[in-house]
């Protein structure tokens, strides 16, 4: 069956720079992930993409893989602990399932995105020789006309059980409005789960270095008509999820993710100043 449709370009981007990251960047990788470059199967020259340049994206590059081993440690950690559910909200080219099974067998992963990303990735999956097994669920949403939280339940996701929610790279491209609604709907998940979300500063509160790629970028995403929506101040997420009902929250920032995973790195690489989490619990 051929199946026409494609992720999106971020998608596709974040899924190189992990690669990119793991095959260029001096050892050891903070996260080993080539699945999704196989997934996304680019031309041979895809290094020379501009958006690939090794020193130019250098930053962008290391906040990528820094996001995606936050949140992997986090999941092995919280199964450690009784968790079972887990949720993938802008699921893209996430490969954990594939790379990790021993730990994602263990639980009911659910991910959502669009449903042409999840046909496609459900078609590359099988090309490649990757097996579809029932703990591995993909929720396909239009999240401009349907609710994601009614298609999970639809899934099989139960709400009487704690889970990890995971949302990277999203917030970015949504209404604050629709912001508040996704963190009102997360904060009634059962008691003990852990939500795990990304935010972006505005650009006057990056680091001077990082401005002039991040002023890049926010025109690239408004020529692709994908603009950047919404910026926020750390002190505001904190009363975003405060309003949004969680009980407890914290803010896990660039310095943080330094410490963690880049201390004397022999190619003293370093992730961009924009992202940084929000870490929630209900």
């Amino acid at each position: 069956m051929k199946i026409d449709s494609k992720p999106d370009n971020t998608a596709v981007r974040t899924a190189l720079w992990r690669a990119l990251h793991t095959e260029a960047d001096a050892p050891p990788p903070v996260i080993a992930d080539t699945i999704g470059l196989q997934l996304a199967a680019p031309d041979e020259a895809w290094r020379q993409r501009p958006d690939m340049h090794l020193e130019f994206t250098r930053r962008l590059r290391a906040s990528m893989v820094a996001r995606a081993r936050f949140i992997e440690d986090l999941v092995v950690e919280q199964t450690r602990k009784g968790i079972s559910q887990y949720v993938i909200l802008g699921a893209g080219l996430d490969t954990f399932a594939q790379r990790r099974p021993e730990i994602a067998s263990g639980l009911q992963l659910y991910e959502i995105d669009q449903k042409g990303t999840q046909d496609w990735k459900q078609q590359r999956l099988r090309e490649l020789g990757y097996s579809l097994p029932e703990w591995l669920h993909f929720v396909s949403v239009d999240f401009e006309k349907t609710s994601w939280w009614e298609a999970l339940l639809q899934a099989g996701f139960e709400p009487g059980k704690p889970a990890v929610v995971a949302s990277t790279g999203v917030t970015l491209y949504l209404t604050g409005e629709a912001i508040r609604d996704t963190l009102r709907q997360l904060a009634t998940l059962a008691s003990g789960s852990i939500v795990a979300m990304t935010f972006y500063l505005p650009i006057n509160l990056m680091d001077t270095a990082d401005q002039p790629l991040q002023e890049i970028a926010e025109k690239g995403a408004r020529e692709a008509g994908t603009p950047f929506v919404s910026f926020f101040a750390p002190e505001q997420v904190l009363q975003l999820a405060a309003v949004a009902g969680f009980k407890e929250s914290k803010i896990v920032g660039t310095k943080d993710l330094e410490q963690l995973y880049f201390a004397n790195r022999a190619d003293r690489l370093l992730p961009a100043s924009g992202e940084f989490f929000l870490l929630a619990g209900t």
